[in-house]
């Protein structure tokens, strides 16, 4: 209600309106039922047929609320040792496999290998760097250091918990233990 008017009744027969202040909740009502029946949910050691019944219960669901998912966006990434590379459909479309996906800008990949995402925290740091470079004449630390924490550190720092650098030549590459972050990165 805005200034005394209300807006009128409209009937939401499928989908959420994109954009809208309202729309993550509306998609959060309208998924609620989503896992009602899925049988794993959060196991850690579940069997290929489990996870196609899961991928066919999911399609029902698509069907009774008129839900189409982007099939091309979705990947099947396999992960452990002696994983048997199962062959997943959504409907009537074959999944396909993927070796690293992006999740929330981390990278994932087959064998939990980090050195790709700290090349990439990397290169997005020193982009960063680069502009702040152009950009602000003053090289004063007073100046630079807290653009630095502003704009560059949050990068360096997101999932660190997940895929903190091990190997020697991912800590040099992203300055990790030096004195100064601001002078120790990469041009």
């Amino acid at each position: 209600m805005i200034s005394s008017m209300n807006s009128s009744w409209r009937p939401v027969t499928s989908n959420v309106p994109q954009g809208s202040i309202l729309g993550r909740i509306l998609l959060n009502i309208f998924i609620s039922d989503l896992d009602d029946e899925a049988d794993c949910t959060l196991g850690k050691f579940v069997g290929c047929a489990t996870i196609q019944r899961d991928l066919n219960r999911l399609e029902k669901w698509a069907d009774r609320y008129l839900v189409k998912f982007n099939k091309e966006k979705c990947k099947v990434l396999h992960l452990g040792r002696n994983n048997p590379m199962h062959q997943y459909m959504l409907g009537a479309t074959q999944l396909q496999n993927s070796f690293a996906e992006n999740d929330l800008g981390f990278l994932v990949d087959t064998k939990f290998n980090r050195s790709q995402q700290c090349a990439l925290v990397a290169e997005k740091a020193n982009s960063i760097l680069g502009c702040i470079r152009r950009s602000v004449a003053s090289r004063l630390r007073g100046v630079s250091l807290p653009i630095y924490s502003v704009l560059v550190r949050p990068h360096l720092k997101y999932c660190v918990q997940f895929w903190a650098p091990q190997y020697k030549r991912e800590m040099e590459l992203l300055g990790v233990g030096l004195d100064d972050p601001y002078e120790s990165l990469p041009t």
